[in-house]
């Protein structure tokens, strides 16, 4: 019941900040854009994409424009525990985003190839092996605050339900959770980043649920009007394993074009039961 009580309080947080927050004027006001009658090319906000850390950006899609986040590869290696090392690659991992309006956008995840491997702790047990089609999500995005980019302070909610299509791939039965990201333009060259996750996940060995909470801060720097670095801390815990899992993400930002992007990037384990992970991603707006 009290992780009920935590779930919903965090909920309302953007709801308390958006009524002190101060009104903005926005060219978006008086124009009234959906994805309907898509915001015009020549007055694209920058582009900001949630990759490539684990903090994600409460920036919105503008309206009637598509956008694709893409891990082209991804590597992940499990740190040791009970029950033994866990590989996985992800190819093509891919998340497609809509604009609805101003301020909300509409995405929808794809993992489009994976493979899990799994060796037991246990010699004597065999190694698992699955590949496929993964778990799709769902996911809304709505910003309260700073979506015009006019000011210095950025906030938005992301819900989100993953459905269970990934057979053995997957992780067995559908998880949902709250993402809470904010943004603080430091300059015109620096940014910090922070937001809290809460999520519930499965586990299909139990097969039982358990709740996930990943609080995450980030500061992007631009040395360049082509090329920025994105240095992360990211720490998690859970009531299953009931322990702090910790890791810094480093990430080089190549801007090929107002509507392309490049990353590439590793998560650095700072302790044995927390995961490594080496990507490569793209970013494309149309």
């Amino acid at each position: 019941m009290k992780h009920l009580f935590a779930f919903v309080a965090l909920c309302g947080l953007p709801f308390l900040a958006s009524a002190q927050a101060p009104a903005k004027t926005s060219p978006y006001d008086s124009a009234h854009f959906s994805w309907r009658k898509p915001v015009p090319r020549t007055r694209l906000r920058e582009l900001q994409p949630d990759r490539p850390g684990i903090t994600e950006s409460p920036f919105t899609v503008d309206a009637g424009h598509f956008q694709l986040e893409m891990d082209a590869l991804r590597l992940i290696n499990s740190g040791s525990g009970s029950n033994g090392q866990r590989r996985e690659w992800h190819a093509g991992y891919s998340t497609l985003k809509l604009g609805l309006s101003r301020r909300t956008d509409v995405q929808l995840e794809l993992p489009l190839y994976s493979v899990n491997k799994q060796q037991p702790s246990d010699p004597t047990q065999d190694r698992e092996r699955h590949a496929g089609f993964g778990d799709v999500t769902v996911r809304l995005k709505h910003n309260f605050v700073g979506d015009d980019q006019q000011g210095k302070f950025a906030m938005a909610v992301i819900g989100f339900a993953r459905l269970p299509t990934g057979g053995q791939v997957g992780d067995g039965a559908v998880e949902y959770g709250v993402v809470l990201p904010i943004d603080v333009e430091l300059s015109d060259d620096l940014n910090f980043e922070a937001q809290v996750e809460a999520e519930v996940d499965y586990d299909r060995e139990s097969a039982q649920h358990y709740l996930n909470a990943v609080p995450s801060i980030a500061l992007e720097y631009d040395f360049a009007k082509h090329f920025g670095l994105l240095a992360e801390g990211v720490a998690q815990w859970n009531t299953e394993q009931r322990r702090w899992q910790s890791s810094v993400n480093l990430a080089p930002i190549i801007k090929v074009s107002s509507n392309v992007q490049l990353d590439l990037g590793t998560h650095l384990a700072l302790n044995r039961i927390s995961d490594h992970e080496y990507f490569v991603g793209i970013t494309l707006r149309r």
